[in-house]
């Protein structure tokens, strides 16, 4: 089949670029960033590296939705959700019958979003445990060995069909080890859940997972954000598709062994002065639990938190809060 990736970021790089080397499919990537567009037009494509190392330059196609003429059999869409309306406008035009659409975005909120393309018999939507990171405009690195990481697909229907089947063969010959399942809702919440624990909290004090992991209390802290989480979600009549002890241990696994020297994607956004996801992703489980007259207060407090600190940040940026001086203040404690 054919691939087109709409959002040239750190995840839809990662994807497109294996499918292209790893699988040798036909691959075009949308984008909508100018200075990636520039970046990659000039260079010929994308610099590609793994665990900061070998960094290559892989010659891809890119160009944005107003250029793009191409009829891909499978759309991957990796966009930041509160982006993804606008583009997704852009490119409605290039939407046509009998393609499907995947998605393994973080956070919820972009299923509706597709579903206004996409039928949901061909809607895919999937997670994905591989950490990657965007170094700049056309310059990408995967982190982990090759092979590190797996993913979870499942049809918006429940049903997988031919298409599908055929879609996690060809992420298997990209490297991506995807498991298909058949519950929908189980499948998407599991690594909302999950990320609630580590992109949040290792966002608002910048460590890496493995520097999370290393506090004694990490997971007495995974598992407070985790209960309630489950418990919301258990209201709302949702399955995960991991127990909520399967669920620390992840977390605790994947932050110290899988991925111990990655800052999550939430903590890039934060860093590089973005907005970041956490309403669509704490927010989003605080949501779900007042629907059901369950307050979540933990997953509601630190989305507040997470916003508190973007707006010191930006506050900052803009110069209308002073920052203290750390010799000024030893010499007042010294007096």
């Amino acid at each position: 089949m054919k691939y087109a990736v709409i959002g040239a970021g750190a995840m839809g790089y990662r994807y497109g670029v294996l499918l292209q080397e790893k699988a040798g499919l036909s691959v075009d990537f949308i984008d909508t960033w100018t200075p990636n567009l520039d970046a990659v037009h000039a260079q010929h494509g994308v610099y590609v590296s793994r665990d900061h190392e070998n960094r290559h330059l892989v010659p891809i196609r890119l160009c944005t939705p107003e250029e793009y003429t191409g009829d891909p059999d499978v759309w991957i869409v990796f966009v930041k959700q509160m982006q993804l309306a606008g583009v997704l406008k852009r490119c409605a035009h290039l939407f046509r019958p009998g393609q499907y659409v995947f998605s393994a975005m973080n956070g919820m909120g972009h299923v509706e979003k597709l579903q206004e393309y996409f039928a949901d018999d061909h809607l895919v939507a999937g997670t994905a445990m591989i950490a990657t990171v965007l170094n700049g405009p056309g310059d990408v690195d995967f982190i982990g060995a090759s092979g590190a990481g797996h993913m979870h697909m499942v049809n918006r229907t429940e049903k997988p069909d031919a298409t599908t089947r055929a879609m996690v063969e060809d992420f298997t010959a990209a490297n991506l080890n995807p498991v298909l399942t058949e519950n929908f809702m189980g499948t998407l919440m599991a690594k909302v859940v999950f990320n609630s624990v580590v992109n949040t909290l290792c966002t608002m004090f910048g460590v890496t997972m493995g520097e999370f992991a290393t506090y004694p209390g990490a997971q007495d802290m995974s598992r407070m954000l985790l209960d309630e989480a489950y418990d919301a979600c258990e209201r709302d009549g949702i399955q995960l598709i991991e127990t909520r002890q399967e669920c620390v241990e992840s977390v605790d696994f994947v932050s110290r062994v899988g991925n111990p020297l990655h800052y999550p994607s939430m903590y890039q956004d934060f860093s590089h002065g973005r907005p970041t996801e956490v309403d669509y992703i704490n927010g989003y489980i605080a949501r779900l639990g007042r629907k059901h007259d369950y307050i979540c207060r933990l997953h509601e407090f630190v989305t507040h938190q997470m916003h508190l600190a973007e707006a010191m940040r930006d506050l900052k940026a803009a110069g209308t809060v002073e920052q203290e001086d750390p010799a000024r203040m030893g010499a007042q404690q010294a007096a």
